[in-house]
This record gives C-alpha cells, structure tokens and sequence, in this order.
C-alpha cells in the first residue's frame, strides 16, 4: 500500500530532482520553485517601474483585448480557475509577442451572498471578508506567474465602480427599461425574510431556518431585455462562438411563431358547479354555453398556440399556477386557491414546470366562451403550462396533443373532437374553413379572428424580463427613491454612489439591514414637503458582471464609465470562461451592450466577438454503491480494487468539489510540481473546450519533460562555454549537415503548429505534442549541441514554450543569450516574453518527401509511432483509418516504437472511437 504524502512531505521530491547535463557527470538542477521565484520577484519590479499602460493604440498597430471571466473572491483559487486564467495569460503573451498591443486585465466580482453569509454566522464584516479573500487570490495568481494588466484591477463592490453600475440603472429607467411588478420569491415564514433560490434545498427548505420555504408575491424591480429578443437572436449571427453555445442562447431566447385568441371569461360558479364526485372537473350537465348572469363583466383571456388550425378542437382552456390572473382571488373559491398554492409550491421545489407527464389541475370555477362558436369551454388551473413562455394560457385540444389527452382522460373532459386529417394536410369539423388544406387553413383562421378583433398573428419568445432585485445587503444599491407624493423617483446622477451604510447588524431574520437604518433610509425627492425613502433592493450580482470589460478599458476615469477609447479596444476579442455561464452571464452582456449601442455610448453591439468556453476540471470520485457516500481519500485507502473498482465502490469522474472529495488544491501541486507544470499541463491535457480529467501521474511526466528541455539547453551552453577546435572528417560533416537539416525541418514545422494552435484552433495541446517532437529532435541531434542551427532551435523552443511556462523559459534564454557571442551571434536584449514571436519558413515543413510521426497514445500509454509521408496528414479519413488499424490490431505497428509517452498523458478525446490518444 502506498504512503500518502502531505504537502510538506512532497517538497523533497522537487530539491531531489536533477537531470545530468552533460556526459562528464556535472550536472544543472531544475528546482521550478527556485526559478519561479526568481522571475516572480523580477516580473513584480518590472510592474512597477512600469506604471500604468496607455489605452493609446499607435497607428498601425493591432490591438487584442484577452479577457478572462473574472472570479468571485472565495478566497481561494480552485482547478477551474488555475485552468481557465492559464488559457488566457498564454494567449495574451502569444499576441503580445505577436506584435499586438494586448489589454489582459484582472478584476473581482466581488458583490454576493457568500459574504453576506460569513458576516451573519460569524460577525465579518462584507467589505473586510472580501478584501481579505481578494489578496489571498491575488497571491495565487502570482505564484502561477500570471501576467495581468494589474494597473487595471476593479473591485464591482468598490463605490468608484458601483457608482457607475447604478449610472446604468438609471439610463434603463429612464427609457422605460427597468421597471417594478409584483412577481414570486421564495419566502421564509420563520426568519420572515426572503431567501435567493441558491438558500432553498432539494427539500424545498431554508438553509438557516430549516422551515419550508413559500412561495410569496413582491413589488420586483426588472429589466426589460424582452425589448430587445429579436436584436439578441439576429446577433449570434455575427459572433464566433461555438456552436453550441449559439445553440443554447437560442433555445433560451426561444422564438415562435404562431397566433393568439382572446376567449371571453364568464363567471359561471353560481348556476354550473363542479359535480360532486369530482371536484376537479365541471358538471357533466354544463350548457353548451356559459350563463350570461355573471355578476360582473369578466376580462378576456389571451392564449397563444402555434397551431391555429385546432383552434375547433379547443376542450378546455388551461392557464399557469402563476397566471397573473389568479391574483383576483376573489373571482376563484379557497379550495381552489389552496391547490393553485400547493402547485406553486410543487413547481418552485420540484421543476414540474415542462414535465409532459404531469396531470394536476384543478377547475378554477370560470368558462370561457370560444371565440368563433361561443360555446362554453372550463378554464383550468394546470401545473404542465409553462409560467414563462407565451402568455401562460393554452388551449387544450386532446385530439390533437398527447399531453392535451391524458390530462383530459385525467379530469373526464371527454369526448373531443379531430379537427386535422388523419393524414395531417387538411382542416376538418371547422365550419367555414374545413377542407382547407391546413397551412391555408391557419393562416384564414387567424386573419378572420384579427378582422373581428380577438386574435392576429404573434411572435412570442421564450426570453422572460430579467428580475434584477435582490432582497440582501451586500450588493449595489438601486438608486431610486420612493416618495408619497412624487411615487417613484430616481437618484440625480450628481447623488451617485448611493453608498451601502456601514457597521450593520447581521441577523440572518427579518427584513434585509439595509431596511434598518433609519438614517440611510431617508432621502430627497427635491421637492419641498415630501418625504421619501431609498429603495432597500440592491441590484442581481450579474447586473455587475454585464459591463465591467468595458470599465477594464479606463478603471479610473471619475467623472463617467468609460472612455472614448471605448471605440478602439472594444469588443474583446477573445474572452475565456466556463461554458457554465454560456447563457444568463453572456445574455446580460449582450443585452446591455446593446441597449448601450442604442444610447450612442458605444460604437458596437456585441461585447465578445470570439468566445473560448473551456470545460471543467474533473477529479476521481468515490462512492459507495449502497448508499451513494462520497469516500473520504482516508477511506479509499487499502481497498483491493480491479480496475479502481470494488464490490462495493464505484468510480468516476466528476466535477471537483470539496463534497466529493475529490478536489485538488491547486497551492499544493504548485509547490510539488512548479506553476510552469502545472500551466503546461493544464494546456496539454485535454483541448481546452473538453472536460479535464486530473491525473497526479501525467502531471510528474509533465514535469520531467520540462527537466529534459532544462538539460537540452544546459548541456548545449557547457558545450559553447568550453568550445574549441574540433576536427571532423568530411563524412562526419556530411552527417552534421543532414543532422541540421532534421533539426531545421522540426523547428519550422514547430512554429507552424505552434502558431495555428493559437491563432486558429487554440488546441494548445497540439502545440505542446509539437514541442515535445522537436525536443525529442534536438534530443536524437545531441552530437550537434554547441553548432549555431542547434543554438537557433533551442531558442525557438524556448520562445515557443514561453507563453505557456513563462519562468523555466525566461531563464533558459537568459542562459542562451550567455553564450552567443561564443558562437559569433549578437546578443538579443530583453527576456523571452519581449521578443517577437518566430516566423516560419513555409518551404520547410510538410515537403511531398517528407515524414510525418504518428504517435498514439491509449489511456496515456503510448502504443505505437508510425512513419508516413506528410501528405496524410491533411486527409482526415486517411488518418482516421490508420489511427483505428493502429489501436484495433492490438500491437505497435509502423516503426515498432512502442512505450511510455514523453508526459504519461494522452493528447486528446477521438470522437470516433472514445479513446484516448495522440495524433502528432
């Protein structure tokens, strides 16, 4: 059984860790925490003396704005991050050398519940929570040698930048798109206070209070970006992000076409009763019609359908458990109000909303009268209609729709009558207009019930308002003032920021602390005698995150947002995040960089023209099988298990977690293996939009290619620094000139690979392959070490891996540039990120007669190299054949390489046949 290690324990193997750089036996340790540090310190002196980066971008100059999803400040750096912010610091350093003017700045999303959760269970204050949280971060992201735009960090809880978060309240008020409806919250009946939806359990109960939570209607502040569904939808169009990322915003914003019919309501409850053995369906001996001696005309109810040509099946009308019509409870009797309260409790805890299957209803006691017959048809109360789409009333056709059947089967709402052919082309039992066929036949339907004034063509999105209110206090609060006599009044521009009150009183019960202070809550409407009061909601956190890479641009301009340089920066050209937030973050951004553009603010609509969604780091999970316990690494050890599996233990991978106990602190293998192994690694082992599976032992073979690049490039300067005259014979210089020409055909190829995986696929994990073939070149080549072409090729490999382990190759060409003028070449001033990155020459990679290696890696064992000419590298069936020849025989073919490959990891995901392995 092995011995676990801890962090202290671990150290040694990286003091203990050499690779012999010469044949002699001296040798040169690679300790990555030795050079980090030393690179770190110079890099944080460099920051300084450089101050703060114009936003002036020279005339001919590209620029490329690399932006990362900014963190919410936890405290502690995690997988995802490590990943997420490794990806983007290698692409702004490959732009940056690239000759680009790159912005890559840094900030926190700072406001949200998890502070205000430390001040009430342990008596933090938020603000200091936060800070404290923020350089803790910042820490971490140093010793990954991350090169941010430091000079640009933003706070979303500072006032200086909260104070323009409220400016952009008020532009959306004041143009009629942010405005207050009652709408439903999750209410806790014991703290008597309102719970955000991440505060209710799987049981429906309230983490502090334990109490079943409730579902309660508030006076809701909203943005409107409904207004702007069809500008979101024709948007994605010009944007290039991943498919399925388009596809998901699409579904979300949900267009339809279709048409809506108004169906008059009539009061039936006093003559037509629900029959007695039923209390869920209407009396059999209901008329065809409803009664005309209601007591009080009734409004009119909108369904929307995308069949208009059932419109003669209609059996009943269904409307949502939270249809605004069930506010006028006085029209339905307490039976029926206490079931609608049980579905609207059943929905908010159990999702039922789009469950197909589900048959509760209740009859809410109204008819309404169809529009072209008027016959009576029963109005129901249905937990299946979906509160968020359409006009949250549907008409209910079972001929027509299975759903329809079973919950007309369910309530005794039979018979009903086919209004479509079998066949589906025409329209039947539909007075005037059967026999059409039944697209004619919509279309005559609806443009008849638009001339008599109760229907018409409609488009309908599924894009509901976004309900910006939040009932807490640490959060940007909404400028508005609430007057007696003037209703509600914005804050003037001049009173921002709207500061939140310090030294507050954490409960956790009752109202939110802002609604305590008295002396905060006071305000002035500006006009004499009034007396108004601060709206105590603060704003939704991705109200906060919807503009700040606009702010990144000039953080800190005091006398509005942004800047004109606004118009030069923007949009960001690649922005960097988990595919997690592929809607509600990026939709928010979309719709307020839009209504921005509108207000003539800015100069373009969308705020990210390319996005790079990354998948999530995943760890090995253990779980009993018996009762789905997560093991603890203590319990997991001395198990016999075949395959990592027991009898009694199942095995997978899933998302890190501290639950699941499967998460890796990303400060421990930093220390164990250095940041430059950790970044490599985190590049290589899965392309970048593919889940990562963690893997302690490719990491260690990650870190011994980096020793084996460390001695490459020693031994070749031991080599220059004792040079002297060497005699060769003629035959041994012929070797040495097709020996250059290998190393020269690699080093081209490689910077041809390189700068594809950055600039075209980002598939940095192709990039490292390649640059692990031409180590592997210069390592066959060693008999050329001290020759100018072998001195060329390191310094090309170590430019190549600079953006992706940016402190071993800082050193290593420090050390190159000691021995230049050894080998009669000028000295290059600056450090490795400093230079321009190398240029191809196209004519030497992939010539007709030349070979390309195949190396397949199997569950990160390497099981075959094959040797073919270049050429098949373009035929993807052709590649795709030999990989699947190469696995399926079962044995190392072409040269007969086999064995362990160079990182112990494999390269990537085969969508063809779900293995593991490496094309190179």
């Amino acid at each position: 059984m092995s011995r676990r290690l801890s962090p202290i324990n671990r150290l040694p193997y990286l003091t203990l860790l050499r690779f012999s750089s010469n044949s002699t036996g001296q040798s040169a340790e690679y300790v990555p925490h030795e050079v980090e540090k030393k690179w770190q310190s110079k890099w944080r002196q460099k920051l300084k003396e450089r101050g703060h980066v114009t936003n002036e971008l020279p005339p001919g100059v590209d620029k490329h704005y690399t932006l990362s999803m900014f963190p919410y400040p936890s405290g502690r750096l995690h997988m995802g991050h490590v990943r997420v912010y490794t990806i983007s610091d290698a692409i702004a350093h490959f732009h940056r050398m690239s000759g680009k003017k790159v912005l890559h700045p840094m900030g926190w999303d700072a406001f949200g519940l998890p502070a205000e959760n430390a001040a009430i269970e342990r008596g933090i204050d938020p603000a200091s929570w936060t800070q404290q949280n923020i350089s803790n971060m910042r820490g971490q992201m140093a010793s990954l040698g991350l090169h941010f735009n430091w000079d640009r960090e933003l706070s979303t809880c500072s006032p200086e930048y909260y104070k323009w978060t409220q400016w952009l309240f008020l532009q959306l008020f004041r143009r009629g798109l942010a405005y207050q409806k009652q709408a439903l919250v999750n209410w806790d009946p014991v703290d008597k206070t309102v719970l955000a939806n991440e505060q209710v359990d799987d049981e429906g109960r309230s983490w502090r209070s334990g109490a079943l939570a409730e579902k309660r209607y508030l006076l809701q502040w909203f943005f409107k970006i409904t207004h702007y569904a069809e500008q979101l939808l024709s948007g994605l169009e010009t944007l290039e992000w991943p498919a399925s990322v388009k596809l998901m915003q699409t579904e979300w914003i949900g267009k339809s076409e279709g048409a809506f019919f108004d169906f008059q309501l009539r009061n039936t409850l006093e003559h037509h009763h629900p029959s007695s053995s039923s209390s869920s369906s209407p009396s059999s001996s209901s008329p065809s019609s409803p009664s005309s001696s209601s007591s009080s005309p009734l409004p009119s109810l909108r369904v929307f359908t995308t069949r208009p040509e059932t419109l003669f099946g209609v059996n009943f009308l269904a409307v949502s458990p939270e249809h605004p019509l069930l506010l006028k409870t006085e029209l339905f009797s307490e039976s029926v109000m206490a079931t609608v309260e049980e579905m609207r409790s059943r929905l908010s805890h159990h999702s039922t909303n789009n469950d197909s299957s589900s048959k509760h209803g209740v009859f809410s006691g109204l008819y309404a009268v169809h529009p072209f017959t008027g016959s009576g048809v029963p109005v129901y109360v249905a937990d299946y209609v979906v509160s968020d789409y359409g006009t949250k009333a549907v008409m209910g056709v079972p001929a027509h729709d299975a759903r329809d059947l079973q919950f007309a089967a369910e309530h005794r709402l039979l018979p009903v009558t086919e209004v479509v052919s079998s066949d589906g082309l025409s329209i039947i039992n539909s007075y005037q207009f059967s026999g059409l066929s039944v697209e004619e036949g919509s279309k005559s339907i609806v443009n008849s019930a638009h001339s008599q004034g109760f229907g018409g063509h409609m488009t309908q999105y599924k894009l509901r308002d976004w309900l910006i209110s939040r009932q807490r206090y640490w959060g940007a609060p909404i400028p508005v003032l609430h007057c007696r006599k003037c209703g509600v009044v914005p804050v003037p521009e001049t009173q921002l920021p709207v500061i939140l009150p310090t030294g507050v009183e954490f409960k956790g019960r009752g109202p939110s602390p802002l609604s305590q202070d008295e002396a905060w809550l006071r305000g002035d409407c500006g006009k004499p005698g009034c007396c108004a009061r601060r709206e105590t909601d603060t704003m939704d956190t991705f109200v906060d995150s919807s503009w700040y890479f606009l702010r990144f641009i000039d953080p800190h301009l005091n006398d509005k947002p942004f800047s004109e340089a606004v118009r030069r920066w923007m949009p960001v050209d690649l922005y960097v995040g988990g595919v997690e937030h592929a809607i509600l973050h990026l939709l928010y951004a979309r719709f307020i960089t839009h209504f921005l553009h509108d207000q003539g603010f800015l100069s373009h609509k969308e705020p990210f023209q390319k996005l790079l969604a990354q998948g999530m780091v995943q760890g090995k999970t253990y779980r009993l099988r018996s009762s789905g316990r997560y093991l603890r690494p203590e319990e997991r050890e001395g198990r016999e298990m075949v395959g990592n599996e027991d009898d009694e233990v199942r095995v997978s991978w899933e998302k890190m977690s501290k639950s699941k106990y499967n998460g890796v602190d990303p400060e421990d293998v930093i220390r164990e293996y250095g940041a430059d192994t950790v970044r490599v690694f985190m590049l290589f082992k899965a392309p970048p939009e593919l889940d990562m599976q963690w893997d302690t032992q490719a990491i260690r073979g990650m870190l011994r290619w980096l020793g084996r690049v460390w001695t490459l490039t020693h031994e070749h300067v031991k080599v220059c620094q004792r040079r002297g005259e060497r005699e060769e014979g003629e035959e041994k210089e012929e070797e040495g000139e097709e020996g250059e020409q290998k190393i020269v055909s690699a080093t081209h190829r490689a910077i041809q690979e390189v700068t594809a995986s950055f600039t075209e696929r980002h598939t940095f994990n192709v990039a490292v392959s390649e640059l692990m073939i031409l180590s592997n070149t210069l390592r066959d080549g060693r008999s050329l070490s001290g020759s100018p072409a072998y001195h060329s090729a390191l310094e090309t490999l170590c430019l190549l891996l600079a953006p992706m382990a940016p402190h071993v190759t800082a050193h290593l060409w420090e050390d190159l540039q000691g021995v230049r003028r050894v080998l009669g070449l000028p000295i290059i001033k600056g450090d490795v990120l400093s230079q321009p990155w190398p240029q191809c020459d196209e004519s030497l990679p992939n010539r007709p007669t030349d070979t390309v290696e195949f190396v397949l890696q199997v569950n990160g064992r390497k099981r075959a190299v094959l040797s073919l000419p270049s050429h098949l590298v373009d035929s993807e069936d052709l590649s795709r054949e030999v990989v699947r020849g190469a696995v399926g025989g079962g044995s190392d073919r072409g040269r007969g390489r086999g064995g362990e490959g160079d990182c112990g990891t494999s390269q990537t995901h085969c969508k063809h046949c779900h293995q593991m392995m490496s094309l190179r």
